[in-house]
């Protein structure tokens, strides 16, 4: 009797087909969906900023050192935002700008993690001697102001681009070895590592395959600090003329030379300070958002 009914019960169950899983797509959009409004604007103003910079000679109607009217001329239907000290269209100098100044920040950050996050993961996996030597020339580095040792290495070795990505990369790594370093101490210690020692794992596998996915979280966070930290110098060191040349459009230079209109009542010295100071408030809003998701904290009710 009970043989037709554990058949149909079988059949019915082989015939339902397992719940579809959630794509890595799916989970961002509602992850994203029940984000904070702040993270959402500091998403949205990322955005626009990458736009801005990847089709900046599309969105522009001048080039980017053309000279295109007389100087500082005022806002009107052909130039928007007027133009600067030279008579070059600010409107196109600001998008050029994102272009420049955020793209250099960015890789600037990239070589300056590639440095201290790989040194401050073989200091804390070796340890002994090469923990010593490398946590030692980071303290002298950091001892030096960082502002006043760029301006003393960049007036040395000059102020090309490539010099300037060096130069901030290297003083910026030493407070991502610092940071490195302290959590990868805290897992060099757990017992997957230790079994992977045991195996004869080489040195390359239990850094990129042991260590390196524990820390992620606070390494991505800071990330975002370092971006705007290592921006802000860029901007800094333009504004007093050793960052990036004439006539590469950069904010911190656009402020310096069109400085004067402030005296007239004119906004147009505020527009790429504006800009530097709208991405650096989005993306500290990114990056708190990312600190609270990967913390374990719940959302608030």
């Amino acid at each position: 009797m009970n043989e037709p009914v554990t058949k149909v019960l079988g059949d019915s169950a082989d015939a339902m087909p397992p719940p579809p899983r959630a794509g890595k797509w799916d989970i961002a959009k509602r992850e994203l969906r029940k984000a904070p409004w702040s993270a959402k604007f500091g998403l949205l103003v990322i955005a626009l900023y990458v736009l801005a910079a990847l089709f900046a000679p599309f969105l522009t109607p001048f080039g980017e050192s053309e000279i295109v009217g007389e100087s500082f001329m005022p806002w009107d239907a052909t130039f928007i935002l007027g133009t600067d000290n030279l008579g070059r269209d600010m409107l196109t100098r600001l998008l050029y700008g994102a272009r420049n100044t955020v793209g250099i920040a960015f890789i600037t950050t990239c070589v300056a993690f590639l440095i201290g996050g790989t040194g401050g993961m073989l200091a804390a996996i070796l340890g002994g001697w090469t923990d010593q030597v490398l946590s030692r020339v980071v303290d002298v580095l950091m001892a030096i102001p960082q502002l006043i040792f760029a301006l003393l290495l960049l007036t040395i070795f000059g102020t090309s681009i490539p010099v300037l990505i060096v130069i901030i990369a290297v003083l910026d790594s030493t407070r991502v070895f610092r940071l490195t370093r302290a959590v990868s101490q805290n897992v060099v210690v757990t017992d997957f590592v230790e079994s992977a020692r045991l195996r004869g794992e080489s040195l390359g596998w239990i850094s990129f395959r042991e260590v390196l996915p524990n820390i992620l979280p606070p390494l991505v966070a800071e990330f975002g600090l370092r971006f705007c930290f290592v921006f802000l110098l860029i901007a800094g060191l333009s504004f007093l003329g050793l960052g990036l040349q004439p006539p590469t459009a950069d904010w911190g230079s656009m402020v310096r030379d069109n400085a004067t209109l402030i005296t007239y009542g004119d906004i147009t010295p505020l527009l790429p300070a504006g800009a530097i100071a709208l991405l650096t408030v989005g993306v500290n809003f990114v990056v708190d958002w990312f600190l609270h998701k990967t913390s374990g904290l719940r959302d608030g009710k």
